[in-house]
């Protein structure tokens, strides 16, 4: 039995369906396969992405190579601006982001010279405010970081660990696109036709509107995969896991485009975070447009574990518990309380699939990536 039809979920069923020859109970307590990946398209047409936009971006070939025995691809590169300052300006920051914000005309390495000047020492790096102000100073901190962060974790970048800001890259070249992997595409039908074409095979039964709490003592199954939060599953007993959620508002625009990139930032001002436009995303072309909205919220679905110390220690006890819990396997974001891009969480399926199979993590991304 496995709890949960995304990423994760769903590559362990593919891989234990064909794989191995089980026979797989997919159980998904939403109306809907894909987990937070599910797209659809909304009573005007238009496919949109519920969950706000997912783009796919791997550098492993073997990944991606297994993932294309689902899909075609439309090759897509990914940019981001950010409001500051009443302009839109390329983010992460970049070249053209520092010489728009200042009138200023630097090279590369007038740049360096500029920031070297502007950045604060920190001897010791230990929260996110610390990883931006030792890189780019203060005032760039205040623009593009400190807003955006309170509002997205409800925090202060000083009370976050390193590692939130930690991902985002500073490019001293006119590079503006977000991720620079080898691979970079998305679904070209969409990701729920991928999981559809994954999750399609005689050995694999889906049962979605379920909780696994209500069928797991009438059927009878060899092991769990649990791919939900690891807290709930063991009925909170250590305390709730903190997670930050988020609200979508989407709205259909009777014009062919609404804005002039796939994400607008909002780093200062309005209580959302970003706008994203699909069609940008999906190549779909349609006479109206579609975007979405995004407020970061404190209740709600779970989307992103809070990087706090505390919060880590909280998880290692669960970690603990899940480690001495015969036949279940947790995998995830969820089941392991950390944020990861879709490629790695199904890169930590492939895994455990050669886990359960006997094979190294290379013989299992090998297998995988020529299964069909």
């Amino acid at each position: 039995m496995i709890v949960g039809a995304g990423f994760a979920g769903s590559v362990l069923a593919e891989r234990l369906a064909r794989g191995l020859n089980k026979r797989v109970l997919v159980v998904e307590r939403r109306a809907h396969i894909g987990g937070n990946a599910y797209d659809h398209h909304d009573r005007h047409g238009i496919l949109v992405h519920r969950y706000g936009p997912h783009i796919f971006h791997t550098n492993s070939a073997e990944i991606f190579d297994y993932l294309s025995q689902f899909t075609e691809w439309r090759q897509y590169q990914h940019r981001v601006k950010a409001c500051v300052d009443g302009r839109l300006v390329p983010i992460p920051i970049n070249l053209d982001t520092v010489n728009q914000l200042y009138g200023l005309r630097l090279d590369p390495e007038g740049m360096r010279a500029y920031l070297a000047k502007v950045a604060e020492p920190r001897p010791e790096v230990k929260t996110s405010e610390d990883v931006v102000v030792k890189g780019v100073g203060r005032e760039l901190y205040e623009k593009f970081f400190r807003g955006y962060t309170r509002k997205q974790w409800g925090l202060d970048p000083s009370e976050l660990d390193a590692q939130v800001t930690a991902r985002v890259p500073l490019r001293f070249n006119r590079d503006d696109r977000y991720f620079t992997d080898t691979h970079q595409a998305m679904p070209a039908r969409g990701f729920t036709h991928l999981f559809e074409n994954m999750l399609d095979h005689p050995n694999i039964k889906v049962m979605l509107n379920t909780d696994y709490r209500e069928v797991r003592h009438e059927i009878e199954y060899g092991a769990l995969i649990f791919t939900g939060p690891v807290d709930e599953f063991f009925d909170h007993r250590f305390g709730r896991l903190p997670y930050r959620c988020l609200e979508f508002r989407h709205e259909t625009h009777f014009k062919p485009v609404f804005q002039s990139a796939p994400v607008i930032n909002y780093p200062n001002e309005y209580a959302y975070t970003r706008v994203t436009e699909f069609k940008y995303l999906t190549g779909q072309e349609h006479p109206h447009t579609s975007v979405v909205y995004e407020y970061p919220r404190a209740d709600g679905d779970p989307y992103y574990p809070i990087p706090r110390p505390d919060n880590a220690a909280l998880y290692k006890r669960y970690q603990e518990l899940a480690e001495q819990t015969p036949d279940v396997h947790f995998v995830g974001r969820l089941a392991t309380y950390r944020y990861y891009n879709m490629d790695q969480v199904v890169g930590q399926a492939l895994t455990l699939f050669g886990k359960i199979a006997g094979l190294s993590r290379a013989d299992a991304l090998a297998a995988a990536a020529v299964a069909t």
